[in-house]
């Protein structure tokens, strides 16, 4: 009787055990898919830490590409407190004298396209008066906004409208716009604002969909996609989709057309749900995914960075939308982040889908890289860091 007790006690002991491990591994494998604080700030250091480590200041100018990193990676020091990052854009700040465009000739100053110092008006070169704003606000010295408040008071007393006559250029000053507000108090920045945006979108806005054309080239049905699809860019509805989350995001809520911004913005999310790829990226071109297969970092990039903002913010309904930015956020840390830090799979300059375009996990960019900046800070507050 005692050696049947022992056996059975035995056997009662070696069950509970296995159990107890069985438990622990299930309980470890829970920890390690757990998207933490720490996890996303090891994503961005490896990223960004990589990048300022290859790319020198001199070698920067003002223009919106190297702008939009610098967007992205003053987002990352505002979440990691890390010096190094804030020192950085500071220096490319003073390398650029705290301007744009440099021209002081108000004759010659155009809006087109234009990478010379007469297209001052040119919303490429206006993108980093959100930065030189976002620096005063961290430390006021006149001089670091003495450009923006010349370029930009001039521009909203003139009788132009159609300054922003391509998408891309809703990220790059819309959000110059709001923090002009914010500086001068100057109420006209917010009826310009919805003025200028106003043009764009009576341009470019598909109703159906809720999604923008590039620019007027790209409307439907003048310009289809391969297969006789409509062609919607998927970076260019990432800059508007991003533009307007950030124009929110300083925009007074009692502003007359706060609920105009929110619309367009719900309804281009809701779009963006259904085309999403099972991967968690999206395609160059979001409503035909075969006109150029395969992921693309800076569209998926913006659309994360804008989805975590609205859940934050309360104007995304979290149940419906976490599935989509986990899905995406997998992509980015498992598929186009490369071991060193290179961010890849990023579309490089261009306006469209681009068929035959080779974009592999070597392809990265600073733009890319400032889209990605924003998506962590987004995160690491979704997370509740």
């Amino acid at each position: 009787m005692t050696a049947k007790l022992n056996v059975y006690l035995i056997f009662s002991l070696i069950s509970l055990l296995i159990s107890c491990n069985s438990t622990t591994q299930k309980e470890e494998q829970s920890s390690d898919d757990i998207l933490t604080k720490d996890k996303v700030i090891e994503s961005l250091t490896l990223v960004n830490d990589k990048w300022q480590a290859e790319h020198k200041i001199e070698n920067q100018n003002a223009f919106w590409h190297h702008t939009t990193y610098h967007i992205g990676n003053l987002a990352a020091h505002e979440i990691t407190k890390n010096q190094k990052y804030l020192d950085y854009t500071l220096e490319w700040a003073e390398h650029n004298d705290w301007q744009g465009a440099k021209s002081t000739n108000r004759e010659e100053w155009k809006f087109s396209y234009g990478e010379t110092d007469e297209y001052v008006l040119f919303g490429d070169w206006q993108a980093c008066f959100q930065v030189y704003i976002d620096l005063y606000n961290l430390n006021p010295e006149d001089f670091k906004v003495a450009r923006a408040k010349e370029v930009m008071n001039y521009e909203i007393h003139t009788d132009e409208n159609t300054y922003w006559w391509w998408i891309d250029g809703l990220f790059m000053v819309m959000p110059v716009m709001t923090r002009m507000y914010g500086l001068t108090q100057d109420s006209l920045y917010l009826d310009k604002l919805y003025q200028y945006y106003s043009y764009t979108k009576e341009q470019v806005y598909d109703e159906e969909t809720g999604l923008f054309y590039r620019d007027a080239k790209y409307i439907y049905p003048k310009h289809q996609t391969n297969s006789g699809k409509k062609d919607f860019w998927s970076r260019g509805n990432g800059w508007v989709f991003a533009a307007i989350a950030r124009t929110l995001d300083g925009l007074p809520k009692t502003d007359s057309h706060y609920q105009d911004y929110v619309d367009v913005y719900t309804k281009m999310a809701e779009t963006l749900k259904s085309t999403q790829q099972a991967e968690g990226y999206w395609t160059r071109s979001l409503f035909d995914p075969e006109q150029a297969p395969g992921p693309e970092t800076s569209g998926t990039t913006f659309f994360t960075y804008g989805m975590l903002w609205g859940m934050n913010n309360g104007i995304l309904d979290k149940a419906e939308y976490t599935p989509l930015v986990e899905k995406s956020w997998k992509y980015i840390t498992e598929t186009a982040i490369q071991n060193d830090g290179t961010l890849g799979y990023v579309q490089p300059i261009g306006e469209n889908a681009m068929p035959g375009q080779i974009v592999d996990n070597q392809s990265t960019s600073d733009f890319g890289v400032g889209a990605f900046l924003l998506a962590c800070s987004e995160m690491v507050k979704f997370i509740g860091g």
